[in-house]
């Protein structure tokens, strides 16, 4: 089973050893605000309207290291996304092992990731350094080096222009503002300014808002950039086990 986690919307599904979905994706809202313990219980209320599943992928937003809460930017808010921070959510999800959280919670091998190198494990090819973007609430981003994940940064927290940092600069608030013309135009600005910070050999971009960007806006981007469906988020969850060694064992 693999579960995408999002700022606005929880997404899951059921793959087959192949990583061809077995039932269509299912989605709910997310819930705010959102404890922990509400999370989890999201998450087992999606499994139970799924087929069963012999382990579970769950790619979260935010900073996880070793299956542990760093930082999320979403889920420590009092209403969502650019609303206001709440210190007990804050507290209660920094440092949580989630990992060894869910795995108890579902009775199943479990792996926990950012929610874009979940994304990247089903994209990548393993040759050179690739770096995944998705676009949706904010800004995700993952790296892989000859199929190796790397490290992950949260530069969407980095400052872009105007006092706004990339995640403010292109997520969903300010596409829906400025339309899609303008927020493509903007796209194109983003892979400009990363582009000499990376000198990927293929950048992806992915995420439910990236087959949004206008065809003016792509064909500038160049021929190294390439646009990925967000199905990416859930087929990525048995490849990703992958990427690491064995964890999340209940």
């Amino acid at each position: 089973m693999t579960i995408d986690c999002g700022g606005g919307g929880i997404k899951a599904s059921v793959l087959d050893a192949d990583g061809a979905m077995l039932a269509d994706p299912i989605r709910v809202p997310t819930p705010y605000p959102l404890s922990t313990s509400l999370f989890i219980e999201t998450l087992l209320a999606l499994a139970r309207r799924l087929p069963p599943a012999a382990r579970v992928t769950v790619g979260v937003p935010g900073m996880i290291r070793h299956g542990v809460v760093v930082h999320t930017p979403h889920y420590i808010t009092v209403s969502g996304p650019r609303s206001r921070v709440d210190p007990e959510l804050r507290d209660q999800w920094t440092g949580f092992h989630l990992e060894k959280a869910l795995a108890v919670a579902f009775g199943l091998p479990t792996l926990v990731l950012n929610d874009a190198e979940v994304h990247g494990a089903d994209l990548v090819q393993g040759a050179g350094l690739e770096l995944v973007l998705t676009l949706g609430t904010g800004l995700g981003c993952a790296m892989f080096d000859h199929g190796v994940l790397a490290p992950h940064l949260e530069f969407s927290r980095a400052p872009m222009r105007w006092g706004q940092t990339y995640d403010t600069y292109i997520g969903e608030i300010e596409r829906r503002r400025l339309g899609v013309r303008l927020w493509s135009r903007r796209m194109v600005r983003v892979v400009e300014s990363l582009r000499p910070v990376f000198l990927w050999d293929r950048l992806y971009i992915g995420g439910g808002n990236a087959q949004l960007i206008r065809a003016e806006a792509r064909a500038k981007m160049g021929p190294d950039v390439v646009f990925a469906l967000n199905a990416a988020g859930i087929r990525g969850g048995g490849k990703a086990w992958n990427l690491v060694g064995v964890r999340g064992q209940p």
